[in-house]
């Protein structure tokens, strides 16, 4: 398995919170431009990020139990081979899940839609739902869902801050992303979000 440690995130820049709030925007156009890893990793870490020793996250998470795991998967991102990548938040880096660019493939399995095959990469957040409902019943399944948007909302005001764009997309055929990413059955893939540079 290869692993290729990503940069060590940023907790401060020129854009603030709030500017953040007010320019973000769903984008599903992108330029022919690479992703950077630092950029790839600041996505990655505002997602699901440690934020302490004790292991909390930048998401907030109903009992700590974090059912959430990201995907990466990588077309054109610099220092990174075209594959799918499994975000390792504890030694913030990425995992190598299967090689080759699925970008395509993806896109098929998201109904054609042109975001999907036109980005540098697309960020997949799966769930395990038993991690959640081993605690709450089916009362979990409600507390997966809030926690993928809480990391979604992360994803876009990160993006934004970064001077990129992405899209949530949530149109896509479970069993076929399933088979296109090589996904164990225990995770469930709950959103697709594409990102690169504005045109």
């Amino acid at each position: 398995m290869t692993d290729t440690l990503l940069p060590k995130p940023k907790f401060r820049s020129a854009c603030s919170v709030e500017a953040s709030l007010r320019e973000r925007r769903s984008v599903r156009e992108f330029r022919a431009a690479s992703l950077s890893l630092a950029s790839v990793g600041q996505l990655l870490w505002a997602a699901q990020g440690l934020t302490a020793s004790t292991g909390e996250r930048t998401a907030p998470s109903a009992g700590g139990l974090y059912p959430l795991e990201l995907y990466l998967v990588a077309g054109s991102v610099e220092q990174v081979a075209p594959g799918v990548y499994r975000y390792d938040p504890r030694g913030h880096r990425l995992r190598l899940h299967c090689s080759g660019d699925r970008r395509r493939a993806l896109g098929g399995a998201a109904l054609g839609q042109s975001a999907v095959t036109g980005a540098p990469a697309i960020l997949v957040v799966v769930a395990v739902y038993g991690r959640t409902s081993a605690k709450y019943g089916s009362r979990g399944d409600r507390y997966v869902h809030m926690e993928v948007g809480h990391a979604a909302q992360n994803i876009y005001l990160e993006a934004q801050s970064l001077g990129l764009g992405t899209v949530i997309i949530g149109a896509f055929k479970d069993e076929r992303v399933r088979d296109v990413l090589e996904l164990p059955p225990s995770e469930s893939p709950l959103a697709l979000l594409p990102v690169g540079a504005r045109q």
